[in-house]
């Protein structure tokens, strides 16, 4: 079993998508379990700058060689900027999911959400059942 960089600072999906927060603006990206999972990414499709997302609530789609799966939004909120940089070269994803990969920032309607999500100690422990 290969171990998977889980940083502690950062909140985690169900989905496998990692939230970073920093006041109320979340950078998500997905995991590097979930890029694990999808094999090679080919295709990212993203909201566009400006759209309001909902928590749990699709906001986009990253296809690889072996699925199609939705992302899924780990706070509500709008859109304040897209990684343009993997929408052009998704490949990115692949080396890269927990870093250069990030895929958009929200700013968060509330911070109360993050109550809803997991923190690394218990994204790891749902990792490692798999």
């Amino acid at each position: 079993m290969s171990t998977f960089n889980v940083p502690e600072e950062n909140y985690y999906t169900k989905d496998h998508e990692w939230a970073q927060v920093d006041e109320n603006v979340v950078t998500v990206g997905i995991t590097e379990y979930a890029q694990d999972s999808l094999g090679e990414v080919v295709y990212v499709e993203l909201p566009e700058e400006g759209q309001k997302v909902t928590q749990g609530e699709p906001f986009g789609v990253v296809e690889s060689v072996k699925a199609v799966s939705d992302l899924v939004a780990p706070v509500s909120g709008t859109v304040i900027e897209i990684n343009t940089a993997i929408v052009d070269n998704p490949g990115t994803l692949n080396d890269d999911p927990m870093n250069d990969g990030w895929m958009i920032r929200i700013e968060m309607d509330s911070e109360k959400e993050l109550a809803n999500l997991m923190r690394a100690p218990d994204y790891k422990k749902i990792i490692q059942k798999k």
